[in-house]
């Protein structure tokens, strides 16, 4: 066990030192206030070419499908949602008014299928996190059913050919958490209380082992400062565990966004020889007991969100939309921008 245990962590450190800076990336940090309800789940998104996303409320009640392929499955959800969605195709992220939230995050390893899953009913990434914000209220609910794994992912590919090789971090009101990865084709779900952070490559474990690493050194001697995902999730834990808990959700979120600024990568940001270098494009916060979305593109002048408790979410109510790039002006509570509109069509 002592073997192993040195022989993961040397690999771990490895991949530490020799990754690349042109990794893709993005980052998610959950704060924790000393009031034990504030709870505010941070996120960048970060790539090489623009992502346009734009923002959508679901009400309850819409019938949905799995995939277009044979065999699919359809459900009618259980809960309205704030959908960040990429290319009008697919949902990137989101948050149901029970305060559930899940983000997705690239991860390069990431394996969706095997053998055992090919005879499963198809599931499409353009839809697979909204599948489980209609559907969960709860962390835990949401473990249940993808232990179960009876779907079998896919999904379009996009920018040119990319495929979206994704990990996902799952928090509940409560700070019940989840990282659910992909491992040639089998789910690894770890489990916990307020897991702080989530970023890319490599896996959970192997990033938390990295992480131990520089806490024995201490991050008020030495931060690790370049745009990989392991600097990214070590500086993200570091700041998240030592600023102030407060109990002020105004001044949480100012906090959050100083941390996520600290893990962001400069807008249009290029190493010679290489300028494919992802950069941060926006920033999300998720106010888990206050239901608001909040979003931050890096080309606007403001942060604006989106109050679920201001949606009408009832069944038979309107899907609503935020155009983000005509919200250049847009400051503060911006729920009154969103205006009716058709559903979006997945990129299955």
């Amino acid at each position: 066990m002592r073997h192993t245990f040195f022989a993961a962590m040397a690999a771990a450190l490895a991949f530490s030192f020799a990754a690349p800076a042109h990794t893709d990336a993005c980052s998610r940090v959950l704060y924790v206030g000393s009031d034990s309800t504030l709870r505010i789940v941070g996120r960048s998104l970060d790539w090489k070419t623009p992502i346009p996303t734009n923002i959508y409320v679901y009400p309850r009640g819409i019938v949905k499908n799995s995939h277009e392929l044979a065999g699919a499955f359809s459900w009618k959800s259980r809960y309205g949602s704030v959908y960040a969605v990429g290319y009008d195709g697919g949902v990137t992220e989101g948050m149901n008014e029970k305060g559930l939230v899940i983000n997705g995050l690239f991860c390069k390893g990431t394996v969706y299928g095997n053998v055992s899953t090919e005879g499963r009913p198809p599931m499409s990434l353009a839809v697979f996190v909204a599948w489980l914000l209609d559907m969960n209220a709860t962390t835990p609910e949401v473990v249940k059913v993808l232990q179960e794994h009876n779907f079998n992912i896919s999904g379009a590919t996009f920018d040119g050919g990319t495929v979206s090789t994704l990990h996902w971090g799952i928090t509940d009101a409560e700070g019940r958490s989840a990282m659910v990865e992909f491992v040639d084709g089998d789910i690894k779900i770890y489990e916990g209380q307020d897991i702080p952070v989530l970023t890319n490559d490599p896996t959970f474990p192997a990033m938390n082992a990295i992480n131990d690493y520089w806490k024995a050194i201490g991050g008020a001697n030495f931060l690790p400062g370049r745009v990989s995902s392991p600097d990214r999730f070590v500086r993200g834990y570091f700041f998240d565990e030592n600023v102030q808990k407060v109990a002020d959700h105004d001044l949480a979120f100012s906090i959050i966004r100083s941390i996520m600024a600290n893990v962001s990568v400069p807008y249009l940001y290029e190493v010679n020889g290489d300028p494919n270098v992802s950069s941060t494009q926006w920033r999300s916060y998720a106010d888990l007991s206050y239901r608001r979305y909040y979003f931050d593109l890096v080309t606007n002048p403001g942060v604006y969100y989106i109050d679920l408790s201001k949606c009408d979410l009832h069944e038979g109510a309107p899907v609503l939309k935020l155009d983000t790039s005509n919200s250049s002006t847009y400051v503060g509570d911006a729920t009154d921008k969103l205006v009716p509109s058709a559903p979006f069509t997945p990129m299955y």
